[in-house]
């Protein structure tokens, strides 16, 4: 039998019902897994007397800066000082789905003007993998005109599922049966509308496409000076933590992210900006693999980070996330209009359990 990850073992000092009872015997019995339980114990220790420190902490506070961080997930894998510069969290990484799908919420209701014409929605999601190396090498929408953030994400805990539904007009998703080692009740979270409107500029493309080496092709009639409107939300969460730092188990969902156009179709644009050359080879290949309709979100991953593959949640295709060490999973999908995601410290059988037995009530 294989060793247990460093997350097993890790898991059996945290949560030692959560460690199956396999693991629990080839441990008890190998000297290698004794060793790294021992190292586990200790840095256990040394985390908790730091968190015992008579630090103050305010959940809903850190709930809201998870959420503006993920939203605004910078190159480096930390939150920028300017978060409205960056790509929407819903295209940029499936941490916003995994943890905290509220933080997708990138626009405004815009289907009352009239003078926008729709040119993405969301029927499906696909993965877009790359090395973490090339996926810092992407720009930022704001690369290609001025990003206005209109609205800002605004998240906040409500009293119970009733509530979560008044205020989202969404179902919550209902847990038949919770994984080992996940108790108790959950906390909800709701996030309102927020808005970004970008406005193309053609002489700003071609900087950054001239910082790239390349040399921008004369945009089509019509694209410089026009506007995008991002749409989403709003959107929910389900979150079982029971004082930990990290979530035992969420289960969120989210209406699904749209875009709107002042006339430039969606494959119009979309073309034009893979024809600059400026991201990654293999993440435009990828991008190009899509339907030119708008109808694929795309999710970036890193190789480094996440294990990516698929499955199926009651017949809809599915993108299953899973850590290297084993300590993290996450399932994400579409579902009657909104994304929808199951995750957690858990793995990725656990989570796809989750998924397949929720029941909806609405």
């Amino acid at each position: 039998m294989r060793h247990p990850t460093d997350g097993t073992l890790r898991r059996l000092v945290d949560e030692p019902d959560g460690v199956a009872d396999a693991d629990r015997e080839h441990i008890a019995g190998c000297p290698v897994c004794l060793s790294g339980l021992a190292a586990a114990q200790e840095d256990a220790a040394v985390a908790g007397a730091a968190l015992s420190a008579g630090f103050a902490v305010d959940v809903d506070e850190g709930w809201r800066r998870l959420s503006h961080a993920v939203a605004a997930e910078g190159r480096s894998g930390t939150a920028p000082a300017a978060p409205t510069r960056r790509w929407p969290a819903a295209l940029r990484s499936p941490v916003v789905a995994v943890f905290g799908v509220v933080a997708l919420l990138t626009g405004v209701s815009a289907a009352a003007a009239a003078d926008w014409l729709q040119i993405f929605r969301t029927e499906q999601i696909a993965p877009v993998t790359a090395p973490q190396a090339d996926l810092v090498k992407m720009p930022d929408l704001s690369a290609f005109g001025e990003l206005k953030v209109t609205e800002e994400v605004n998240v906040r805990k409500v009293a119970d599922a009733a509530a979560a539904e008044k205020a989202t007009g969404l179902s919550v998703p209902r847990v038949s049966g919770l994984p080992r080692g996940v108790t108790g009740a959950p906390t909800y979270h709701v996030g309102g509308r927020v808005s970004a409107v970008l406005t193309f500029s053609a002489e700003k493309a071609a900087r950054t496409a001239a910082a790239a080496g390349k040399t921008a092709p004369p945009p089509p009639p019509g694209l410089d000076g026009s506007q995008f409107r991002l749409v989403a939300g709003p959107g929910l969460a389900a979150v079982w933590s029971e004082g930990r730092p990290m979530p035992a188990l969420i289960v969120a969902r989210a209406v699904a992210p749209t875009a709107y156009s002042s006339g430039v179709p969606f494959k119009t644009a979309r073309d034009y900006l893979l024809s600059l050359h400026v991201l990654p080879e293999n993440v435009a290949s990828q991008l190009r693999s899509f339907s030119g309709d708008g109808t694929t979100l795309p999710l970036f991953q890193s190789l480094e980070r996440m294990t990516v593959s698929a499955a199926d949640v009651g017949g809809m295709p599915a993108t299953v996330l899973a850590s290297p060490d084993g300590t993290m999973a996450g399932v994400v999908w579409m579902e009657n209009g909104a994304v929808t995601a199951v995750a957690g410290s858990l793995s990725a059988d656990e989570v796809l359990s989750v998924a397949r037995g929720l029941r909806w009530d609405r």
